[in-house]
């Protein structure tokens, strides 16, 4: 910046942006994965005591203390993620079979068999599936119309 002249430097640079839109004072950056020196501190000082800390959780949640139960139970089971949904519909093999086949996840869903939100899954699963029927089946159409004589032409 040495070299510019101070009326350039004073048109490009906005008050509190002194490099231009999507350029970087710094484009090398922190490299990515790099650790903070604060967490790589913690990470040494609590090294070798993970038997112990855990240990302690356990004590303080089976005394009672709530936030340590609820850290042990988050460890022990962890998030909840889709679980297999064990459900009988019927099949689909075209775009008209989709009624019975969402009667059935709408009925399991209102028995409480499954979720609301494992319901509108399954839906979005069985409307990918019959969009793919239909694209197919508009596929085999179109071959079959290309494939046919032409007369008076």
């Amino acid at each position: 910046m040495a070299d510019m002249p101070l009326q350039t430097t004073a048109k490009t640079a906005a008050r509190g942006r002194p490099f231009e839109k999507g350029r970087s004072g710094n484009p090398t950056g922190r490299p990515r994965g790099s650790t903070n020196r604060a967490t790589k501190s913690a990470a040494v000082m609590l090294d070798g005591e993970a038997e112990a800390l855990t240990r302690k959780a356990v004590e303080l949640a089976l005394g009672g203390d709530a936030s340590a139960l609820r850290l042990c139970l988050e460890r022990i089971l962890g998030p909840r993620r889709g679980r297999p949904v064990q459900l009988a519909l019927p099949p689909i093999s075209s775009a008209a079979d989709i009624a019975g086949t969402m009667g059935a996840i709408t009925a399991a869903a209102a028995r409480g068999d499954i979720t609301p939100g494992e319901a509108a899954e399954l839906a979005k699963v069985i409307d990918t599936l019959v969009r793919s029927i239909e694209t197919s089946d508009f596929g085999r159409r179109l071959q079959m119309l290309e494939a046919r004589p032409r007369s008076g032409a």
